[in-house]
C-alpha cells in the first residue's frame, strides 16, 4: 500500500507541474464514516485548496454526486483513475466514467485493495489488482477508451 501511495504522489506532483486537474474523491459507508480518522485522506496525500473534493457513497463516484459537473466544468474528456478500494470504488467509477463516454487510463501501479474472504474462498489483493488490470485493458466501448498503463508512461500535457 505504501508503494502505491508513492506512486500517486508521483503523479500528482507530475499533474500539478502541468496544471492538469486533480479531484479527489472520497467514500463513506457504514464502515467507513463522514469525517471518521479512517475516512480521512491519507496523511501522505495532500490536496490543495482549489482541487475538488467528491464525497460518495455508492461505489461509483459519479452516483448522487458532483463528479460529472466538476468534469463538465474543468472540461475533462480523459480520466486517470487512482486509489483504493480496486474491486469497488475503482472497478466501478472506471466503467461508469466509460459508459458515459469519458475516455479512461488505469494507472496500473497506482491503485489497491484489501484481500477478502467470500463464501469459502480466499481471495488475495494482488490479484484482485491484477485482474481489474487484466480486464480493463482494452475495454473500448464504441464511444470512448479504457487503457491500463504503468504510471511511469503516463504523459501530462
Amino acid at each position: 500500500e505504501s508503494e502505491v501511495i508513492a506512486v500517486i504522489n508521483q503523479l500528482v506532483a507530475r499533474a500539478r507541474a502541468c496544471a492538469t486537474p486533480i479531484i479527489w474523491v472520497q467514500h463513506s459507508d457504514e464502515e467507513l464514516l463522514l469525517n471518521s480518522p479512517g475516512w480521512e485522506i491519507v496523511s501522505e496525500l495532500q490536496p490543495r485548496d482549489g482541487e475538488p473534493r467528491i464525497y460518495k457513497t455508492f461505489r461509483s463516484a459519479f452516483y448522487e454526486t458532483e463528479l460529472e459537473s466538476e468534469l463538465e466544468r474543468l472540461n475533462i474528456k480523459h480520466l486517470l483513475v487512482c486509489g483504493a478500494q480496486t474491486n469497488n470504488c475503482v472497478r466501478h467509477t472506471s466503467h461508469t466514467a466509460l459508459d458515459r463516454g469519458y475516455d479512461v487510463t488505469l494507472v496500473q501501479d497506482a491503485h489497491t485493495t484489501t484481500g477478502y474472504e467470500w463464501s469459502d474462498h480466499v481471495i488475495d489483493a494482488k490479484n484482485v489488482v491484477d485482474e481489474q488490470n487484466d480486464n480493463f485493458s482494452g475495454l473500448d466501448l464504441p464511444h470512448a477508451r479504457a487503457r491500463v498503463i504503468a504510471s511511469t508512461d503516463i504523459k501530462f500535457d
